[in-house]
């Protein structure tokens, strides 16, 4: 069975607009994938320090941090769900991928430049925001981002999956941009 990795950085857990959409959607893709759930609300992280640095310069590597890097490079798809936060997505899954992205798991280099080395082959990236700011707008900074290191891990395509002006629409008028979005994502789950 191919292998999917959920990573939630959703940080209002139950009261996330993101992982409303997520879930079906997930709940969908694990009928066809055997699949590995990380909420990194739970994770034990810390932002890298110099003192963690040094420590991954001597080959010190957390042992859930090697074990996760392993799991995201072996996928055949990932799904990250996570809130616009600050024009990006919130600082635990940009700490989580600096704490996995390491050399000779997920990337490595030629001699020339860095080379991916995971197999995934589709992303699908979950969000809302608050804002009125859609997909592509330059305020949204989360999936350039996914993008950027797509090309150094070689995640292949990112989709994003993306409802908007959250926070400036009626109660009703979210509820519909809820199950729009919700739609999306399974219609895409479908081919994912």
């Amino acid at each position: 069975m191919s292998k999917l990795v959920v990573i939630d950085a959703c940080i209002r857990q139950q009261d996330s607009r993101t992982l409303r959409i997520a879930t079906p959607v997930i709940e969908a893709l694990r009928q066809r994938y055997e699949t590995t759930i990380f909420h990194l609300t739970d994770m034990p992280m810390e932002p890298l320090t110099p003192r963690t640095y040094a420590e991954r310069a001597a080959g010190i590597i957390p042992g859930w941090a090697l074990e996760a890097a392993k799991t995201v490079a072996g996928a055949d798809r990932i799904l990250i769900a996570a809130p616009f936060w600050d024009m990006s997505f919130p600082a635990v899954l940009k700490t989580f991928i600096e704490h996995i992205s390491l050399f000779d798991v997920t990337f490595t280099d030629n001699g020339h430049s860095c080379v991916g080395l995971c197999k995934c082959e589709k992303v699908m990236y979950i969000t809302t925001r608050g804002m009125n700011i859609p997909t592509g707008d330059p305020r949204e900074q989360a999936t350039p981002y996914l993008h950027a290191l797509s090309t150094l891990w070689d995640l292949g395509t990112i989709h994003t999956v993306a409802a908007w002006n959250m926070d400036y629409s009626t109660p009703e008028e979210i509820e519909e941009k809820i199950e729009k979005t919700v739609r999306f994502g399974l219609r895409l789950a479908e081919a994912f």
